[in-house]
């Protein structure tokens, strides 16, 4: 029997497996469906989004793919517990084999790209997650060379820390591991970041994990002037606005008119929302999946007025430059705006 696609795109997904990766992590390996096994094609680095219903409340959240596509694995996510996290703690304590969840198709940009050049990857905590599923499909599709650089807290937080190992013994020659311990060295610094890039030029780098960890990062590449299209980015977290408030003199915006599924809203906007926050406020629903800026499942084009992003990890200076935002992140800046969703 067929399984069938919701309208909001999921496929429920049978649970094959539930692996524990460290006392606060876990993965969950899928069971696709032999009927859907195209839809879930994906490339090393994507997102699955999971729909599911917590305490009668439903959640959407991504987690990155951990299994590589290159070595025909079963696909897996890995998530870690957060603090606060309502999916991510639900889904480390109550999950078991057999269980189904719905999700969506893979998504993401934070993937391999024609390139010969060397791979540098930096991972803080669970960021490993996207990392290792790249790496390896580097190693074992590839000649290129990789090295990484990975934070923890201590070493009984360290994630895959077996599977790194055995795969510094198989590809010794190409794969270089640098760990480091908060435990023990203290926070990552700017001079540990800048010894370990010590010829790395015409490398692709890609980072992944907390927000100081990835700034401290970013700075570091900077500094070397490393040029941004070698740099791809992941984040977990939503950028959130240290002030939403209008700059002086800016426009305060009254109304927000939105053309989705061949049908126009007008808005009243609210001060403080994103032009998606705009959109569901008016009972639209918009798409949407990562909302922290990273995906693009979000995008639309302003046609008419403006809005600023707090976050862009999706679209090229191109597509902003054409009025393309990433409306999870848009705030809009002028007395009205039209935005137009493809």
């Amino acid at each position: 029997m067929a399984t069938t696609v919701s309208g909001d795109g999921c496929v429920r997904l049978r649970i094959a497996d539930v692996q524990s990766e460290t006392a606060d992590c876990v993965s969950l390996v899928f069971d696709v469906p032999s009927d859907h096994q195209d839809r879930f094609r994906y490339a090393a680095g994507q997102y699955l989004t999971l729909r599911v219903t917590v305490a009668g409340v439903e959640h959407r959240r991504c987690y990155s793919m951990s299994s590589s596509p290159a070595l025909a694995e079963p696909l897996r996510i890995t998530v870690k517990r957060d603090p606060g996290g309502v999916v991510s703690n639900w889904l480390n304590d109550t999950v078991v084999a057999g269980a189904e969840i719905h999700a969506e198709a893979p998504q993401g940009r934070f993937v391999l790209d024609s390139s010969t050049h060397d791979i540098v990857a930096f991972a803080g905590g669970s960021g490993i997650t996207p990392v290792f599923s790249l790496l390896r499909t580097a190693l074992a599709s590839t000649g290129r060379r990789v090295r990484l650089f990975y934070a923890n807290r201590s070493a009984d937080s360290v994630i895959f820390d077996a599977p790194l190992r055995r795969l510094v013994d198989e590809y010794g020659d190409r794969l270089t591991v640098h760990h480091h311990l908060d435990s023990d060295r203290g926070v990552v610094t700017p001079a540990a970041l800048t010894r370990f890039l010590a010829g790395t030029d015409e490398s692709e780098y890609f980072v992944c994990g907390p927000t100081l960890f990835m700034d401290a990062v970013e700075a570091a590449l900077r500094e070397l002037s490393v040029p941004g299209g070698r740099v791809h980015l992941e984040r977990f977290v939503a950028a959130v606005p240290a002030d939403t408030a209008p700059s002086a003199g800016a426009e305060v915006t009254e109304e927000v008119t939105i053309e989705l599924d061949r049908r126009t809203t007008a808005a009243q906007y609210r001060s403080g929302n994103t032009l998606l926050q705009t959109a569901r406020m008016a009972g639209l629903k918009a798409p949407s999946s990562c909302e922290t800026g990273s995906c693009g499942t979000c995008i639309a084009q302003v046609t008419e007025g403006a809005a600023r992003m707090l976050n862009n990890n999706a679209l090229t200076d191109e597509e902003v430059a054409d009025g393309w935002v990433l409306t999870c992140q848009a705030m809009p800046t002028t007395k009205s705006v039209r935005v137009v969703y493809e």
